[in-house]
């Protein structure tokens, strides 16, 4: 990770590299919204049945490493991180049904324009419309960029203080009318785009996905890592970054950064054997991740305990506490708001002072002892 100076959340003024970076990502990706460009995605095996009522423009411009969107439910609020085309937007909105919300959010205007004009078509054979499209930077959730392209146009930046007055605007637009609001969502799912964003604003783009989910929330990330660290030689060829090579994390730091944003229970749900590509003796391969955000606990007296099941003899939660299999440990509120996410709650045994308790039926639900 960059200094601390370089990680501001959604700064207008970035470093150089980083818009170097986003302008050949732009580019590219504004490319493959009219003309179809193999070389950014792997094959991946969608559902059918969910297919059927996708037009072909968005079935062919769809650029991506996994299938975050087969974890979805009915009736969840879904957050798409860098929704392209459309196509996986499209594929939640038919799985969380009618009483469901899809948001796909993308800095593209092309791809934008391109998963718009199929929205209308897909709510019409679907029967209901749940899927909306707004234009930000992943890593700054707050932000309609679409309102500061429109002040923009009205009020064009030709000094200093005109900027100064445009980071004012985008600053009390993420104060008082978020783009994605703090709590919101029930799950973040994103395929193959993490890794476009520069390494500078990696930490934000973490920070912001944990901001939008609601306790007890979930994130189901498919994206492309490295074997080891991309060398800087590889960093900052602009070709490779857009095609989803170098902007890659190493493996191990791409799951540590979910517990570095506050999330628990990370888990690789899907993890390719074989690379996507070798480039320069790295190998990048597709990996699926979901963790959770913990539950909202009111306080507790510290009565609680939990019996791990096994099969290890101990298990480490992500907050650092230690669970014994077949023996009773007493938990912090931070240990008990990660053992009651969904990562976890089939491996436990809960009990008071008094008797054992059950778990709830929601991960989101607030804990006393006793309550369920």
């Amino acid at each position: 990770m960059s200094d601390a100076g370089s990680e501001q959340v959604g700064r207008i003024v970035t470093r150089p590299v980083s818009a170097h970076l986003e302008r050949a990502v732009s580019e590219r990706y504004s490319a493959a919204a009219v003309r179809t460009e193999p070389g950014l995605c792997c094959p991946v095996d969608y559902d059918p049945r969910y297919l059927e009522v996708i037009p072909k423009d968005v079935l062919e411009r769809d650029y991506g490493c996994g299938d975050p969107v087969r974890y979805v439910r009915e009736g969840e609020s879904v957050l798409d991180l860098g929704s392209g085309a459309g196509k996986v937007c499209f594929i939640a909105a038919q799985i969380v049904g009618r009483h469901g919300q899809v948001l796909g959010v993308d800095v593209n205007d092309d791809m934008l324009a391109l998963a718009r004009a199929a929205s209308r078509e897909i709510a019409d054979r679907i029967g209901y419309r749940n899927v909306t499209f707004a234009k930000a930077r992943i890593e700054d959730l707050a932000l309609d960029v679409e309102f500061v392209d429109r002040h923009l146009r009205r009020h064009p930046v030709t000094s200093v203080r005109d900027l100064a007055d445009l980071e004012e605007l985008a600053e009390q637009l993420r104060r008082d009318s978020p783009l994605v609001p703090d709590a919101s969502v029930d799950v973040v799912i994103s395929n193959c785009v993490l890794n476009l964003v520069a390494t500078d604003r990696k930490r934000s783009m973490f920070t912001e996905l944990a901001r939008v989910l609601r306790p007890g929330g979930r994130a189901v990330i498919s994206d492309i890592v490295s074997s080891v660290e991309v060398p800087e030689a590889l960093r900052g060829d602009a070709h490779l970054w857009s095609g989803c090579y170098s902007g890659a994390m190493e493996e191990e730091h791409f799951l540590d950064a979910f517990r570095r944003a506050g999330l628990v229970g990370v888990r690789v749900l899907k993890r390719e054997d074989r690379p996507w590509e070798t480039v320069a003796d790295v190998q990048f391969r597709s990996v699926t991740v979901e963790a959770f955000k913990p539950v909202s606990l009111p306080r507790l007296d510290g009565s609680l305990a939990a019996l791990y099941r096994g099969p290890f003899e101990t298990a480490t939660l992500d907050t650092g506490g230690v669970l014994r299999r077949g023996q009773f440990v007493g938990l912090c509120q931070a240990d008990l708001a990660a053992v009651l996410t969904g990562a976890y709650r089939d491996q436990v045994v809960l009990r008071d002072s008094v008797a054992v308790v059950a778990l709830p039926d929601g991960s989101g639900c607030d804990v006393t002892p006793g309550c369920c």
